[in-house]
Order: structure tokens, then sequence, then C-alpha cells
């Protein structure tokens, strides 16, 4: 009786969703009813529990093979090892959907947990509105997606699990990315309780700010994780492919970028409120879209799940209600904030304002090149497919004034314009500049067996020159900083590591983009091709029997050295693998990593004639470690700003206002000596002064 038991502990939480999304926000709203503010953490830690018991429910019928529910025998057989039963859970429809509720009502227990301090009404306004959000997910999956439905008879064989997702990766990756698309609602909801209480400060930017963070560091590992493991699963070699899919997690990722900096300057100068709001709103709007598009049937990707267009609608309208009753208290309550002061051209708030509008308008970009085609189709127009050339030439553009505008927005003091402290980083770009030339003129490989050429061009000099830029000058600023007295909070230490991610995401791209060989070939036994100076030797094509697959294996042996004085230095395996279950052929490449190359190669199908020849593709991939790497250093960074202490306490008047010490929190030369004449004047440590 487990999978009846996991469908009513659903009901239950869909009833005290009900509850919790009622109950605390009358009370926060009607003084008679205040004491109903305190029932927001105790029904969001029950829906927890229920929520649990109904995962865990699930779990078992996978673990014990119950082909009776439906779900089960439809992404699972008996052959499959055991670690990829629990991925299984949320590798369709159904379970995925049981997943984004479980994240949500762990974010639910996570704010009522970690926020003691928070005013209760604002607690219950919040737990409320996350309590509504779940509502909504919980009713789908009770009327149109249950995961728990039954089959009889039950078939004595499932049909196993999609070959793609037999992979350690999704095993991680998709509770990463859900952990950070269900986050945002977290700053959504911080956004519907400024609305509803009409109450934007300091103090509530300062306590949306590490849930937000934390958000947004979870979507950028899940995103690092997807673009991992179709680099090395796919066997085309590409580590982004503009994939909608991938797009449908990218947009949400661009717009809390901008809003975590929005976030900033409210915190600090208490500007931008109606913009921030508008950002938090837009980013789980877009985490909204994303689970439509991949749910409705609109797209066709190796990512997207296979389901009839109905459970699409009811997807779309509660997208349409979402985003309807934020934007009708927006309009509501956006007009008492319109007399805000304005940033100071050339301050900090300046450059970060400048930086949201450029990831918005790239968020746009990536919006009308994913949706374009769809509503061409819609129209009945034609097919017309957007790829990569339309990104490259519509997204990079904009990333470079973003980064360009990184460096300056780092240096420069709150509220007044001191481009003395913009001078005092270009030195750094300049040394930048000989470095990325210099890489762009010696630092390819060969391109061909006996060719000397190399890539690169203004490209490479552009890219590494961005990348180069805000290393160095990161860099300077932590030596000038450690100058002072006192130390930093984690927060700058955070900025600081998220923007070396970033410079190291640049260089990493740069890099595989410049010099990045490729080679088609076909061989026989013995025969070898030479790419990057390396010469790859096929030795055998073997047959192999893995637990739920066959598969064809090559071995191929793999030297370095010129002729005559070569040595071995590896052996690579690639294999086609067909599964027993679907007869479904899977390409697993073979990937030979270090932190300055990838050796990449991959098994293509048998050709015809004798001796026997296969194809096979051949890559060497500089510095393609690094884009993943960069993603790294920004959850680190953002992990780091997440758990400042400063977050947990209220912000003083002279945090929310911009007194001297915000004025000089910009890391220039001149900022720098205000900022220790101040200390010394006063008598006190500026910890915790940079932000």
């Amino acid at each position: 009786m487990w999978p009846e038991t996991g469908h009513m502990a659903l009901i239950m939480a869909a009833w005290v969703a009900v509850l919790q999304s009622v109950l605390p926000l009358w009370g926060s709203l009607s003084a008679r009813r205040a004491g109903w503010q305190t029932l927001a953490r105790p029904l969001a830690v029950l829906q927890l529990a229920l929520i649990v018991l109904a995962f865990g429910a699930l779990w078992h019928a996978f673990y014990v093979h119950d082909f009776s529910v439906k779900y089960v025998a439809h992404h699972s057989n008996t052959l499959l090892p055991t670690p990829y039963r629990l991925s299984a859970i949320w590798a369709g429809h159904e379970g995925s959907l049981l997943l984004w509720v479980l994240m949500l009502a762990l974010w639910s227990v996570a704010v009522a947990t970690f926020s003691k301090r928070l005013p209760q009404a604002l607690v219950a306004q919040v737990l409320g509105v996350m309590g509504a959000v779940s509502v909504g997910f919980l009713v789908f999956i009770l009327t149109l997606s249950n995961p728990f439905a039954r089959q009889f008879p039950a078939p004595s064989e499932g049909r196993d699990l999609t070959p793609l997702l037999q992979d350690p990766g999704l095993v991680i990756h998709p509770p990463m990315l859900y952990m950070g698309y269900v986050g945002l609602s977290v700053a959504f909801a911080f956004a519907m309780a400024a609305l509803l209480s009409g109450r934007i400060d300091a103090a509530w930017a300062r306590w949306a700010r590490p849930w937000t963070v934390a958000a947004w560091g979870f979507l950028t590992l899940g995103i690092a994780l997807g673009s991992w493991w179709a680099y090395y699963e796919l066997g085309w070699g590409g580590w982004w492919f503009w994939d909608p899919v991938e797009n449908a997690s990218l947009m949400p990722w661009l717009v809390a970028t901008a809003l975590i900096h929005s976030l900033m300057v409210t915190d600090k100068r208490g500007q931008f409120k109606a913009w921030t709001v508008l950002l938090a709103i837009g980013a789980f709007s877009l985490s909204l879209l994303g689970t439509f598009l991949v749910r409705s049937g609109v797209l066709t990707s190796v990512h997207a799940f296979a389901t009839d267009p109905g459970r699409g609608v009811f997807i779309l309208l509660f997208l349409v209600v979402v985003v309807g009753v934020s934007l009708a208290l927006f309009a509501w309550r956006a007009p008492q904030w319109a007399n805000a002061s304005q940033p100071v051209a050339g301050s900090r708030e300046s450059f970060l304002l400048l930086n949201s509008v450029l990831l918005v308008v790239a968020m746009a970009a990536v919006l009308l090149g994913t949706l374009y085609p769809l509503i061409i189709d819609a129209l009945n127009l034609g097919k017309l497919s957007v790829g990569p050339p339309y990104f490259d030439r519509v997204f990079v553009p904009l990333m470079v004034p973003l980064l360009l505008a990184m460096v300056p927005g780092t240096v420069v003091p709150w509220h007044v314009a001191r481009w003395a402290a913009v001078r005092s980083v270009l030195v750094p770009g300049a040394l930048a500049l000989l470095l990325a030339s210099a890489w762009a003129t010696w630092g390819g490989a060969p391109m061909a067996e006996g060719s000397t050429t190399t890539a690169g061009g203004w490209l490479t000099v552009m890219g590494g020159t961005l990348g180069g830029w805000i290393v160095l000058s990161g860099a300077w600023q932590i030596v000038q900083r450690l100058r002072l007295p006192g130390s930093p909070g984690l927060a700058w230490w955070g900025m600081q590591v998220a923007h070396l991610g970033v410079a190291v995401l640049v260089l990493g791209i740069t890099g595989v983009k410049s010099f990045q060989v490729e080679r088609d070939v076909r061989l026989g036994l013995g025969d070898s091709v030479t790419v990057a100076g390396v010469r790859y030797q096929l030795i055998s094509v073997d047959n192999h029997l893995g637990p739920n697959y066959l598969a064809l294996r090559a071995q191929m042996k793999v030297f370095e050295g010129e002729p005559g004085d070569e040595r071995e230095v590896g052996t690579l395996r690639p294999e086609k693998r067909r599964y027993v279950s679907s007869a479904m052929p899977m390409t697993e490449a073979a990937i030979d990593r270090n932190l300055w190359r990838d050796r990449y190669v991959s098994l293509g199908e048998p050709l015809a004639g004798e001796p026997p020849q296969w194809s096979f593709r051949v890559y060497h991939k500089p510095f393609v470690s690094w884009t993943w790497l960069g993603a790294v250093f920004m959850v680190l960074g953002g992990g780091l700003a997440a758990f400042d202490r400063r977050y947990r306490q209220a912000p003083s008047p002279v945090g929310a206002h911009g007194a001297q010490a915000d004025k000089t929190m910009g890391l220039g030369a001149s900022g720098l000596r205000a900022a220790a004449l101040v200390a010394a004047a006063k008598g006190a440590a500026v910890k915790g002064a940079v932000s």
C-alpha cells in the first residue's frame, strides 16, 4: 500500500499548503487575526514531512520494482542499476514535479528556520506566498500528473530508464537545477510580501539577498552540471548548444544575476526599489516559463519531457495567474517608489544599473530566439530554426560591454563619480591586453597534421583581455584591501571569487573557441591520425557486455613526440552502446583531461568495405575545463556571500542611506586612502565596510 500512502500524503500536503497560503497571510493583513501569523512555520514543516513521505513512497516503488505503478513501469526495469532507480524518480514528468514540490517545501522550511530575526509579519507573508505556489503545483500533480497511478494487470517488466539519463551526472544535475529554479520562489515571495505591505527598504533588501544568492548558486551549479553532462555524454564535443531547454535555465539565471546586483543597490543606497521587485517577479516567472517549455510538448530536445499539451496548458494558466497577480500588485504599489533618487553617472550604482539592464536585454535576446520559432509554427507560417549563429551574433556582443563595466563597477565608490578609481585599474587592463596578444600569437596548437598555423585573432585578444583584466584587477583590489585595518566581510570575498569565476569562464570559452581542433576520420585496425601534434592509433574494436546494454568498444593508443621519438601517453576507449530494452544507440566518448586541454574521441558507426573501418571524431580542446572551473568559482563565491553574517542583522540608518563609510567603498586609490583616514579618525576598524 505504499503508493496509496504516498498519494494520500500528497492530498494532505495540498490541504496543508492551502492553510499555509491563507491563514498566515490573513493574519499579517488583519490586526484581529495577528496570531495566525505564527502558524506559518509549523505548517511549512508539516507540508515538508508529508511530501517527504510521498517521495519516499515513490522511491520504494522503484526499489522493489512495483510495475503496477504506471510511472515506475515507464521509467525502470529489473536490469536498471540501483543508483539509477533513484534518478529515475525525476526522469519523467510526474516524478520531476514531485521533486519540484519537495524542493519548494525544503526552501519553505529553510526560510522558517533561518529567519528567526525577521519580523513575524514578513515571515508569514513570505511563507504564505510560497504556500500558494505549492498549492498550484500540488493541484497539478493530483489532477493531471499523479506519479502513483496504478495499472492492472501489472507488466512483468518495465520499459527501462531512457539511456540518456543512465549517467551519474543525471543523478545530481536535476536536483541542483531544481533547487535553483525553485529557490527563486523565495525572492519572488519576498517581492510579493513587499508589494502586500508596501514596504521596501534596506532591511527588506538585506534579508532577501542571501536567499537570492543561494538560489542563484544552485542554479549556476545545475546549469554547469547539465553542460558538463552534455559534453561528455552526447558525443558531439560541445559544452553549450543553445538548445531551447538549455535556454530555459539560462534566462532565469541572467535575471537572477541582475537581481542580486539590484538588491545590493537597494540595500546600500535605497534605490532601484521598483526595478528590484520587477526583477524578482521576472526571475521566478521565467523559471515557470521554463517548466512550461519543457513539459508542454512544444519543444523537441533531449532534455524535454515527452508529455501531452493538456498538461502544458495548466502550467501556462498557472504562469498567467502568477504573472498577472504579481504585476497587478506591482502596478498598484510602484507609483509610491517613483520619486526615489537617481544614481549619479559614474558611481557604483550607475555601473550596477548598466550591468543589470544589459543582463535583462541579453535575456530578452535569448527569449526571442527561443520563442520565435514556436510563434512562427503556431501561426502556420512555416518551420524556422534558430541556432547557435543567431545567439553568437546577438548574445555575445551584449556580454562585451557587460564585462567591460564589471571592473569599474567594483572600484568606484557609491553615490559619487570618481574616475581616478577607474584609472587605477587601467594598468591591469593594459597588462591583460599584452598577455592576451601573446596568447593569440603563440597559444594555439597546430591545426592539423603537418600544419604550423594557429587559431586566434582579434576575438582571442578581446576575450583574453576581458578575462585577464577581471583577474588582474581583482588581485590588485585584494592586495589594496588587505592593507586596510580590519577584514572585509564574506560578501566582499564572495564578490571577488564569483568575478574570478566569470573571468575563468570567459578565458575558457575564448581558449576553446580559438584553438579547438576537430577531425572527422575513418580508421581501420592499425590506422592512425595526428591531431594537434598528438597521434591516435586504433588498436582494436571489440564487443563489450554492460549491465543492461551491449557495446562496441574501441581501443586507441595515444602518442606524443616527433616521429621516431614518440612515447605512449595513454589509452582511450570510446564506446557505441545499444541498450537491451530500447535498442537505442548511445555514444560514450573517451576523454583524456587535464587543466589545460581535453583529448576527446567519439566512436561512430561501422563503415562498409574491406578491410573493416569505423568513423571517429577526434578533438583537441584547449581550456575547455575552465568553463566548468569558472562555474565552480561562481558557486563558491555565491556560497561565501550567502553566509555573510551582516545579512542576518538589521541595517543601520548609515547603511541604508549611504554615509561616509559607503562613499569610500570603492577600491580605487583615492577611495582606499579615504577609507583608511576615516577608520583612523574614528578609532574603529572598517570591518565589514566593503560590500
